[in-house]
């Protein structure tokens, strides 16, 4: 699954699993939007999903790493490639 599928697919699911109805969300965005986000037609920006992540109190890197990493086993290799790409650029960083 591709980043562009799964984050509608992501959303959709932290919004559902919190229990939350796309007008719970209306201090933030319409409900016509969220369901264009949870469709796949639009696309949020950082701060945008950063107010989402707030509703749904999860952190936006946890959103994120739903809609690249689709399952456990796909989240675990995903975390641990961050890890790796973190620790090379703070290598390069204190050279």
């Amino acid at each position: 699954m591709t980043s562009k599928n799964s984050f509608p697919a992501a959303l959709k699911m932290v919004r559902k699993a919190r229990g939350l109805s796309q007008e719970a969300f209306s201090d933030v965005s319409s409900r016509t939007y969220m369901s264009s986000l949870e469709r796949g037609l639009k696309s949020p920006t950082l701060s945008k999903v950063a107010e989402l992540c707030e509703v749904m109190d999860v952190h936006p890197l946890t959103l994120l790493t739903l809609a690249y990493g689709a399952d456990s086993k796909g989240v675990d290799k995903l975390i641990e490639r961050v890890r790796r790409e973190l620790t090379a650029l703070q290598a390069e960083k204190d050279k």
